[in-house]
């Protein structure tokens, strides 16, 4: 099992004190959400005890909203704990008529690798009702138990919602091997809705569409979805050591040029810079990207201010927003000394930062400062890839791919940082670091 960024976000919290809390009446609890938290972060605590606790949980008949919503993080917790003698007690969650638990336990289910009859029944009779998430049906039927399943889900391949439909396609190519169908959800990544988007993406990497790695590389969504797609579809097909094309990709994303992302929105007119740095916070990544395409039109000049407001005001605070404004930094070479000196200051700030909703703007930081401050960037460097600054395996390819275009005295030291990347625990930072070193010389 391994953790994850967000999984202990309560360190004062004894696993003693989480199972307790779950021993509770409603009426003795501080806070209705103490049952969500402790089920959340039992996580933490893998043993029998935890399992005991979290499935009393699912048989608690009392009907309020907090055990509702407690319960769906139970069951994830159980999954993810690798709990198979919760099975049963997630499987009658089947029949709940909350459709929030329905579709946590159908992912419970899945993972703990279920092969009970009676209850992968009541998942393809589920697949019919459209009020179910249909996606996660399809995604674990299709793992499951594809031969009893794929009438049912071959017939939402004409399903009117696109997500449930690219689910469908994506399940019926890797059964039949027929990839040809894939191209249509290819289509799908520019469309106008962006969780339609994300769920093509998904949709690809379930299918393994090797073929369509550079569609998914300049889709207008999250870098993060686009990383971990690459990783994952290359992981699968095991070509990353052998194919530069593999890791040729991962960089695209890794620099996140706005002018190579196929952005589905376009201006009628100039806008102003004020609209288009406040863009850099809409949830729509399509219209983030529009705007980092707009924004060299301004000079540094007019823009620093705008940017220095909007920081102080929202930015430094916005994860979403943090990372475009990393990119924006690192993206022109026109600042004013005093103006670099206070990006440097962020850009140093931000490339350290270590909680979990800024991690990706970590590796924009990384290149930021390479582009801006070589010499800061090395120094910081040396120590992300020595292990003396704790850092992310993205944190570790970023600095690897940076390092490769770094001309400065003292190239042995690049060196003698990338021969021991090549032994690093992760295999894309592995593979990076053998391309550099190849490229170098």
């Amino acid at each position: 099992m391994t953790l994850g960024r967000f999984d202990n976000i309560h360190p004062g919290l004894t696993c003693n004190h989480a199972r307790h809390i779950l021993s509770l009446s409603i009426d003795e609890l501080e806070s209705k959400s103490d049952f969500y938290m402790a089920a959340a972060h039992l996580i933490n605590c893998p043993c029998a005890e935890t399992e005991d606790a979290l499935q009393s949980l699912l048989v608690c008949a009392v009907d309020d909203q907090a055990i509702k919503i407690a319960k769906r993080k139970a069951v994830e917790v159980l999954a993810r704990l690798g709990s198979k003698s919760s099975v049963p007690l997630i499987g009658q969650c089947l029949w709940s008529d909350d459709i929030y638990l329905v579709e946590n336990s159908v992912w419970a289910l899945e993972k703990l690798s279920c092969n009970r009859h009676d209850l992968i029944q009541q998942m393809i009779d589920l697949l019919k009702d459209a009020s179910q998430n249909q996606r996660v049906l399809i995604k674990a039927l299709a793992t499951l138990a594809i031969d009893q399943s794929f009438d049912s889900i071959r017939s939402l391949q004409t399903s009117d919602r696109p997500g449930v439909r690219g689910a469908a396609i994506a399940a019926v190519a890797k059964c039949t091997q027929d990839r040809a169908s894939l191209l249509q959800i290819k289509g799908y990544l520019t469309l106008p809705n962006q969780m339609d988007r994300q769920c093509a993406v998904q949709d690809l990497v379930d299918g393994g569409a090797i073929e369509l790695l550079p569609s998914i590389a300049t889709a207008p969504v999250s870098p993060a979805f686009r990383i971990r797609a690459c990783r994952e579809i290359l992981a699968t097909a095991k070509v990353l050591l052998s194919a530069d094309v593999g890791l040729d990709l991962i960089d695209v994303v890794f620099r996140d040029d706005p002018a190579q992302i196929n952005v589905i929105h376009q201006y009628d007119e100039a806008p102003a810079p004020e609209f288009l740095v406040r863009q850099l916070y809409s949830t729509d990544f399509s219209r983030c990207y529009l705007a980092m395409q707009n924004l060299p039109e301004y000079s540094a000049e007019v823009l620093i201010p705008i940017l220095q407001q909007s920081w102080e005001e929202e930015a430094h605070n916005d994860y979403g927003a943090h990372y475009f404004f990393m990119h924006v930094f690192g993206s022109r070479d026109d600042w004013s000394s005093s103006a670099l000196e206070w990006i440097v200051d962020l850009l140093n700030e931000a490339a350290i930062n270590r909680r979990p909703q800024f991690q990706k703007s970590r590796a924009a930081a990384i290149q930021a400062l390479h582009s801006l401050r070589p010499d800061l960037f090395f120094e910081l460097g040396s120590q992300l890839l020595r292990g003396s600054i704790p850092a992310s395996w993205e944190c570790r390819y970023v600095t690897i791919m940076c390092m490769e275009s770094l001309s400065i005295e003292g190239g042995d030291q690049i060196r003698d940082l990338l021969v021991n990347c090549q032994q690093d625990a992760d295999a894309f930072v592995q593979a990076r670091a053998a391309s550099a070193l190849s490229s170098i010389g």
